[in-house]
């Protein structure tokens, strides 16, 4: 019977390879304890003492020596930091895409430089204004430069897997928006695990209202106000107004209206949790920090609008909503394109005004900068 004992060069090969990788960490461990205590050991024994030099060449050669043995530490740390990556399993591929990945950051540097500093030192960005009593309500408004009359408001829910969501990721919508004579308020909102969906949905309602009531103290037009959402954004600026059609529909007293929303725009965004938590599972993400999110399974019909859309009970509130405008990208491996036509499809089906609009190739991210060109 054959054995299964690789070979034994292999072996010795392998021993080899390990006994230098110990030899050039013991090496390099041995040097930095001298470079700490004042002596370069190596292995037992001391460098030889030599007379004492002048100060000035004394420093100078002190200077060189110095400099001398950065580089070769930095050397000695960097080769050995490769050969135990190597050891790790981490191959060409795996280096070749990190300098990819370091070289499209640098590209895009000026650019987010740019945007940081319109953000934080623009006169038409006010930031941080504080909407509701959590650390987290707040919301940006980006105001156009031509102060002459009311103007079309954008209000805007960012993503961020509910987790890393951030009013200032809409800045550059916001900036874009504001140069087109449209005032901006990017909502921020409490993200997991500060607050599961109904504090999201609540905040970001909470946002709606204080726009839909006090917009027009920064020139803003209250009877042109529009709802948009991106990714995570997009579901709970989703869920928001429908909730807010239903009890509008069962009479319960609200501190806005859906009738003060104009349109709603949807970017990129997921509209069932049925469906997302069966997308994320096969992905291999974890379904256990998803049911977390959305407060487990039995809070799934609760916040997925295509869900409630369909139930009869709620098709008078279906009568309330403004007109919906989907935006997908068909090569969206995040939240398939699907999500999109299947909403739209229950929306059309109970008689409210739906569109789904899709864009070819276009990825999860590629529609934030895509939208603007709409407006």
């Amino acid at each position: 019977m054959a054995s299964m004992s690789p070979p034994i060069h292999d072996l010795r090969q392998h021993d080899e390879t390990a006994t230098h990788f110990y030899l050039d960490v013991r090496c390099l461990i041995c040097r930095f304890l001298g470079f700490i205590f004042g002596t370069e050991t190596f292995g037992n024994h001391q460098q030889q003492q030599f007379p004492r030099k002048p100060e000035n060449m004394e420093r100078q050669s002190s200077f060189s020596r110095d400099l001398g043995h950065a580089a070769a530490e930095t050397y000695l740390i960097t080769r050995l930091t490769f050969t135990l990556l190597r050891y790790l399993g981490v191959g060409y591929r795996w280096y070749t895409r990190l300098v990819a990945l370091a070289c499209y950051a640098l590209l895009l540097m000026p650019g987010f430089l740019q945007v940081a500093y319109c953000y934080f030192f623009s006169s038409q960005v006010r930031r941080s204004i504080v909407y509701g009593d959590q650390p987290r309500n707040r919301l940006d408004l980006y105001l156009p430069i031509n102060t002459n009359g009311p103007k079309p408001v954008v209000v805007f829910v960012t993503g961020g897997a509910w987790i890393i969501g951030y009013k200032a990721w809409g800045s550059l919508l916001g900036l874009q928006l504001a140069e087109r004579d449209i005032i901006v308020a990017c909502v921020d909102y409490r993200n997991f695990p500060q607050g599961t969906i109904s504090d999201m949905v609540k905040d970001v309602s909470q946002g709606v209202s204080f726009v839909c009531n006090l917009i027009d103290r920064f020139g803003g037009d209250p009877n042109r106000i529009y709802l948009m959402g991106q990714s995570a954004g997009a579901h709970i600026s989703a869920c928001v107004l429908l909730e807010q059609a239903i009890k509008e529909s069962r009479g319960e007293s609200t501190t806005w209206s859906v009738s003060q929303i104009k349109a709603y725009f949807g970017l990129s965004g997921g509209y069932n949790l049925f469906n997302l938590v069966d997308h994320f599972h096969n992905r291999g993400l974890y379904r256990s920090i998803f049911l977390s999110i959305m407060e487990g399974e039995g809070s799934f019909e609760q916040f997925s609008p295509e869900v409630r859309i369909k139930d009869p009970r709620n098709r008078e509130a279906a009568s309330l909503l403004p007109p919906i405008k989907l935006f997908h990208g068909t090569s969206d491996y995040s939240i398939p394109s699907d999500a999109s036509i299947n909403i739209v499809e229950a929306l059309k089906g109970v008689g409210a005004e739906a569109e789904v609009i899709l864009y070819e190739g276009k990825s999860h991210t590629d529609l934030f900068l895509q939208v603007s060109d709409y407006y």
